[in-house]
């Protein structure tokens, strides 16, 4: 039976960078027996804009119904005057919580070929490859209370929750440790369980999993000096688990070291290996329709999901080589312009991967 992919393509640039990963889905279909079907939706402001909301029930049936989901991004400032309970992000969240999408990885790949696209010098970045485990349902993001009251005194009070329960911790510490047995089994476990309660549990249960994987070194790690390190030292990381919010920080951080957000895939998994797909930039709603987006993100999460969620690892490779051969002969988007490189925009850059991938 044909795997159903769900395609989001969302706001601002969404539909620019999502139009290019289609065409290699198209590509692997028809070129190399990837049987698939594909539907699209609506999500985020293009949601709101056509229903007055931005998850309609029926984009959620068929998220529930799809085998993956692919998302480009929503948001933008078209909708920023809306109330906060109907902004497009929360169409986002709403996908997380209702699909059950607990764990976010999000890869940090430095290419050889855009060493002197980072922010750092390359002898502190070359070779950087580090996952982030990212916990996608609880902590300050869904705890409750949360919101906006009035206190006996007058004034304006905002609220927001940092909880998370041990059965959290512990599913989303085990896919970090399956991670890191896979790789270079290392992993370190990110906090702040000097001054919050919530996160001083979140190191007790990862301790006690780390437990059940005696051949992976666990290390633990305050949240404020993981982002330091990062900037200083990021080679010493392989794989990093953290709850939602300093996952949220610390992945854009990390992005930068690898030259552009613009590179960078995300895969958001539940516990059955379903998932959604996404670039972890946002909308860019300054540059949307200027055709000069980089769609290699969007590309390269399409690799995720064969991966993670399709078990196609020959596919998943295709795409990832297809994308270094087009790094290697120069052409490159304007977030990862060097000199000697040819500029190209989003259209283009991805009729290249898609010409790349019968180059094998």
């Amino acid at each position: 039976m044909s795997k159903q992919i769900l395609i989001l393509p969302g706001d601002g640039i969404g539909p620019e960078i999502v139009d290019e990963a289609v065409k290699i889905l198209a590509c692997l279909r028809d070129d190399y027996g990837l049987d698939i079907d594909m539907h699209e939706a609506l999500v985020g402001g293009a949601a709101i804009d056509a229903t007055g909301g931005p998850l309609p029930e029926a984009t959620l049936e068929l998220a529930r119904e799809a085998d993956a989901i692919l998302l480009g991004a929503v948001g933008g400032p078209k909708w920023e005057p809306l109330p906060y309970a109907v902004r497009p992000e929360r169409g986002l969240l709403g996908l997380r919580g209702g699909l059950g999408l607990f764990a976010n990885l999000r890869p940090a790949i430095l290419y050889p070929q855009l060493a002197a696209a980072s922010s750092l010098r390359p002898e502190i970045v070359a070779g950087l490859d580090i996952v982030i485990v990212r916990e996608l349902t609880g902590d300050i993001y869904f705890g409750k209370p949360r919101g906006v009251h009035i206190n006996e005194d007058g004034q304006r009070v905002g609220v927001n929750t940092m909880v998370y329960t041990e059965a959290e911790i512990r599913r989303i510490c085990r896919v970090a440790f399956d991670i890191a047995r896979k790789r270079n089994k290392s992993l370190c476990s990110v906090d702040k369980a000097n001054v919050l309660e919530s996160t001083e549990l979140w190191r007790e249960v990862a301790t006690e999993v780390g437990a059940e994987y005696p051949d992976v070194a666990l290390s633990h790690m305050y949240v404020d000096n993981c982002a330091m390190q990062l900037v200083r030292n990021p080679k010493q990381f392989d794989v990093i688990v953290t709850g939602n919010i300093f996952g949220d920080i610390l992945s854009d951080e990390a992005s930068m070291l690898t030259g552009s957000i613009g590179m960078l895939p995300s895969a958001s998994l539940d516990e059955h290996g379903k998932g959604m797909y996404e670039p972890i930039h946002g909308s860019a709603p300054d540059i949307a329709g200027k055709g000069v987006a980089n769609p290699l993100a969007t590309i390269l999460s399409v690799a995720m999901m064969l991966r993670y969620s399709f078990g196609d690892e020959d596919n998943a490779r295709r795409i990832e080589q297809a994308v270094t051969r087009v790094l290697d002969r120069g052409l490159r988007t304007a977030d990862i312009m060097s000199a000697g490189m040819r500029q190209v925009g989003t259209s283009e850059m991805g009729d290249a991967v898609l010409a790349a991938l019968g180059q094998e």
